[in-house]
C-alpha cells in the first residue's frame, strides 16, 4: 500500500508537468498565476458564487450520469463560468463519443483522467475539430471532486479528454486569504489539486459517486493505466442549463 503523503508529493509535482493531453508550461503557468492574482486581488473573493460547494443542482446548471464499469459517478456542470468545456463536453456525451472509451490515466491521491478515444492520451478532439482555449474562473477550483479538461502544452489545446480530482489529502497549507475565498480553502482541507487552479478550465464537480472515483483510483495500474480497463459505459444528460 503506497503512503499517501509520499504519494501526494510525487502528484504535486507531477500535476505541474502533466503527460499527454495534461501539460503545461512552466513560464506559461507563471504569467496565467500573476493574472490570476492580480484579477482575484480586485474583487470581493468571500462575496463570489462558489457552485462547486452547493450539492443542490440550480436551473442554471447541468447535471450528467456517468456509468463506468465500476459504478455510476453524476456531476453537476457550469455553463455560466465555463461555456465552451460545457457545450463539448454534453454535445460529446450526447452523441456517445465517450462510450466504451476508459480512464487511460489514474494516479492515486491525484486524479483520474479519460475521455481519449484511442485510449492512450494521445487522442481526442472537440466538437469543433480543433482545439479551444481554457476559461478559468474565479468562481471555480480544482477542489476534490472537480471535474477540468485536459489538454496539451498550449492553453487553446483541449478536446475532448478530462480529468476528475481525487485527492483527499489536505492542501490547504499556505494558500493565501487575499488570494482565495475562505470557503474553498476550507475544502482544499478535505482533499484537491491546488496547483491545477489558474492553468485548466474546471467546468463541473461530483455530486454523487465520489466513492466510484476513489476506487479508479486505486486500481492496479501499470505505469499510470489500469490493469483491467475501466470503462465509460455511458453519459447521459439528466439535466440541460436553463
Amino acid at each position: 500500500m503506497k503512503n499517501k503523503k509520499l504519494a501526494l508529493l510525487f502528484t504535486t509535482a507531477a500535476s505541474l508537468a502533466l503527460l499527454a493531453a495534461c501539460t503545461t508550461n512552466s513560464s506559461t503557468a507563471t504569467s496565467e498565476s500573476t493574472a490570476t492574482t492580480t484579477e482575484s486581488s480586485s474583487i470581493d473573493l468571500n462575496a463570489l458564487a462558489l457552485p462547486q460547494l452547493d450539492s443542490e443542482v440550480k436551473e442554471n446548471e447541468a447535471l450528467v450520469e456517468m456509468k463506468t464499469s465500476e459504478g455510476t459517478i453524476k456531476m453537476k456542470l457550469f455553463p455560466e463560468y465555463a461555456p465552451k468545456a460545457v457545450e463539448n463536453f454534453l454535445t460529446h456525451a450526447k452523441d456517445g463519443y465517450y462510450e466504451g472509451t476508459t480512464f487511460h490515466r489514474v494516479i492515486e491521491e491525484f486524479m483520474i483522467q479519460g475521455g481519449d478515444p484511442k485510449g492512450d492520451g494521445t487522442g481526442g478532439e472537440s466538437i469543433w475539430g480543433k482545439g479551444f482555449e481554457v476559461e478559468i474562473s474565479p468562481n471555480l477550483y480544482h477542489i476534490r471532486g472537480a471535474l477540468s479538461m485536459a489538454r496539451a502544452q498550449t492553453l487553446d489545446s483541449q478536446g475532448s479528454q478530462f480529468f476528475i480530482v481525487q485527492n483527499d489529502e489536505d492542501v490547504s497549507d499556505g494558500i493565501a486569504k487575499q488570494f482565495v475565498p475562505e470557503k474553498i480553502i476550507e475544502a482544499y482541507k478535505k482533499g484537491g489539486a491546488k496547483a491545477l487552479d489558474g492553468k485548466y478550465t474546471v467546468f463541473g464537480q461530483v455530486t454523487e459517486g465520489m466513492d466510484v472515483v476513489d476506487k479508479i483510483a486505486q486500481a492496479d495500474v501499470d505505469g499510470e493505466t489500469p490493469v483491467k480497463p475501466v470503462t465509460i459505459d455511458k453519459i447521459t444528460v439528466l439535466q440541460e442549463a436553463k
